[in-house]
């Protein structure tokens, strides 16, 4: 009875933990979300610039639900907070596991963590700054000249968060590649040979998460192959490591045979 107390003790510890860092996290976000509020309608005209800055005369932003002008910058707001979160609820990830880590490992986790973290941020920043004018001034000018363009506040903000996030996950396709190499579920040699299906699919993704044409496809999808050439450039600086067992095994072969 004793012992059955005792080993529960450890994992009961380890959830209080767990919890108590999940709190931090979302007080965390709750802080950032109420200081960020009185900001909301300026977050929103920055977040809408590249699409503002591209709009013919005499088109604009609109509203066509009652609540959109109130909830539209509610929800940026929000996302920004979880946004600039990402960095305190990562280190309270790190807090929770890193006791149960090897020194070597600790080594190479903080290096991920912080290339992870850059590379989340790098995505955003490409697809705010890169990705959204060009898929803009494409839309904004294809269409016929008699339509006048007016976009939804709320439609437009969901666009661009998905987007936002898109990027974001996609630029963590060096980190996704290393730690795949690094843990010995593939090699640089395998993932080499599976370059062209890689390519294929990278497209795939793009046609799955983007609007539905080919430009905006294609700045989602280079961007991930050649995400994925420096993931392997990374693996490459991965050592081997060879099991003793087999190679006794391998060297016993013949003499057996012999």
């Amino acid at each position: 009875m004793s012992t059955n107390s005792s080993n529960q003790a450890p994992l009961v510890a380890h959830l209080i933990e767990l919890r108590n860092r999940l709190l931090k996290a979302i007080l965390v976000i709750l802080l950032l979300f109420i200081g960020l509020y009185a900001f909301a309608n300026d977050l929103y005209l920055i977040v809408s610039e590249p699409l503002r800055l591209l709009l013919p005369a005499g088109s604009s932003l609109i509203a066509t639900e009652v609540a959109s002008p109130f909830l539209a910058p509610l929800k940026l707001t929000f996302a920004v907070a979880v946004l600039l979160s990402i960095p305190y609820t990562l280190f309270q990830a790190w807090s929770f596991i890193a006791p149960a880590l090897y020194k070597n490992e600790k080594q190479i986790a903080i290096p991920l963590l912080v290339s992870s973290i850059f590379l989340f941020y790098a995505g955003v920043l490409f697809a705010y700054y890169v990705v959204l004018p060009l898929i803009f001034g494409f839309f904004t000018t294809i269409g016929p000249g008699e339509v006048t363009v007016m976009t939804d506040i709320n439609n437009y903000l969901n666009f661009v968060l998905k987007l936002f996030f898109a990027f974001g996950v996609t630029f963590e396709i060096p980190v996704a590649t290393y730690l795949l190499i690094k843990a010995g579920v593939t090699t640089v040699a395998a993932l080499s040979k599976k370059r062209p299906y890689i390519f294929l699919g990278c497209f795939v993704v793009g046609m799955l998460i983007t609007p539905p044409d080919i430009f905006s496809q294609t700045l989602l999808a280079i961007p991930m192959w050649m995400l994925f050439e420096l993931g392997l450039i990374a693996g490459r600086t991965v050592k081997v490591v060879v099991d003793d067992s087999e190679e006794d095994s391998e060297s016993e072969a013949p003499n057996s045979a012999n």
